[in-house]
């Protein structure tokens, strides 16, 4: 691919734009109906596949900066799954999360993620697969799928016991609460926190950053440093299957969630 190379683009799912050597792709708004749709699936992992083959591209920035990705669109969803040919939508919706998981890690750039407002652990989850996380002073981490007696998508108990330790992977994931910007940084699973107005143009700065290295040297080390990682897609079969376990139960109520 030439060095000129544009790859700004306007989809359904996201857009994006290009600042020298870094892509900024921010996801849309109904991201998890999108995320159901094939067509879709398709167009992003096009995407990903034409910048990894840009050797003039050495960073991105993941903005899920959404209007609506909090807890009341993840409820909705799961809500709206309410009849048995609907299961094939969750199933749709969890390959697809592990291949955009699977493609963040693997993808041969620098991956920052920017994300600010009310956050579900999906969204948590495609930044804990980032290489950098960069949240808002007013970023707020919540877990809806314990409403739900669900279980969380995209790999966060895999990337945060393996960051954190198993205590504070359990503190994150199974406590009830909602964890503030400054808590994230305190547990550490943010490296940078800013103000709102500033998210986009400190996370273009850090782009830009790790852009002043040679590509060879970035994807070398991106490659190091995910090593352990090597057993991911294993764990995010196994995600899958322990969340058809609790969907396929007798006791799970699909309009209500887990019966206690």
């Amino acid at each position: 691919m030439s060095k000129g190379t544009n790859l700004e683009e306007n989809h359904d799912f996201f857009f994006t734009k290009r600042f020298k050597e870094v892509i900024i792709l921010t996801l849309k708004e109904n991201l998890l109906l999108h995320a159901t749709n094939l067509t879709d699936r398709d167009t992003i992992q096009d995407y990903f596949d034409r910048v990894s083959k840009c050797r003039s591209v050495k960073a991105m920035v993941i903005n899920s900066s959404l209007e609506k990705s909090g807890p009341k669109e993840y409820l909705e969803f799961y809500q709206s799954m309410k009849s048995k040919w609907e299961r094939n939508e969750i199933r749709r919706l969890c390959n697809i999360m592990n291949q955009f998981i699977l493609t963040i890690t693997e993808l041969n750039k620098i991956v920052i993620h920017a994300c600010s407002g009310s956050v579900i652990a999906l969204f948590l989850n495609v930044s804990l697969a980032c290489d950098y996380r960069i949240i808002a002073d007013n970023t707020v981490f919540c877990n809806p799928y314990l409403e739900l007696g669900m279980l969380p998508k995209g790999g966060g108990p895999f990337f945060l016991s393996r960051m954190l330790g198993p205590g504070k992977a359990y503190e994150i994931l199974l406590l009830n609460r909602e964890i503030t910007a400054q808590q994230a940084m305190t547990f550490g699973i943010a490296d940078q926190m800013v103000p709102l107005e500033k998210l986009e143009d400190s996370a273009l700065e850090v782009a830009h950053r790790f852009g002043e290295h040679y590509a060879s040297s970035l994807s070398g080390i991106k490659k190091l440093v995910n090593y352990s990682l090597k057993e991911l897609k294993d764990y995010l079969e196994f995600e899958n299957k322990e969340i058809f376990r609790i969907v396929d139960s007798p006791d799970f109520d699909r309009s209500r969630g887990y019966k206690c």
